[in-house]
């Protein structure tokens, strides 16, 4: 990472797509990469990462605590599974290259990748500096 600063205001971070950092919060059968953080650039309000989500794999049910995420689907095809708030029956996003999907704070969900050959790999950002990862035992918890 290289910082670049007038001597006034606090410098800009440039994270490099190989320097994306490995120490945060994981759920089950995928890996989240860090790029914007308080640990990697000193973040105070935001996070910022990549999800791979390998294929046939899933994560386990969590939720991101007071963490809003906003996510764009940068490939493959994955699933976004939570309750629906008035029947109580799973539902099920599938996203595609493209798409965004949006998880409100607190909500319990898991992600899955149903395609038998390919990756997904998703692009995160979260309205906390940290990825808060809150593992459940089911969505219902």
């Amino acid at each position: 990472m290289s910082a670049v600063t007038d001597g006034f205001h606090p410098p800009l971070r440039h994270v490099r797509a190989g320097q994306l950092s490995t120490d945060t919060a994981q759920s089950g059968d995928m890996q989240r990469f860090a790029a914007i953080s308080g640990k990697t650039v000193g973040s105070e309000k935001l996070w910022m990462g990549q999800t791979h989500v390998q294929s046939g794999a899933r994560s386990a049910d969590h939720h991101h605590g007071e963490a809003e995420t906003a996510i764009y689907v940068l490939s493959g095809n994955p699933e976004f599974v939570f309750l629906d708030p008035e029947s109580g029956d799973e539902t099920r996003i599938v996203a595609g290259p493209g798409d965004y999907v949006f998880v409100p704070a607190y909500t319990p969900h898991r992600e899955e990748n149903n395609d038998s050959q390919n990756e997904a790999v998703v692009v995160l950002a979260r309205s906390t500096q940290e990825a808060i990862v809150v593992n459940l035992p089911s969505l219902r918890s």
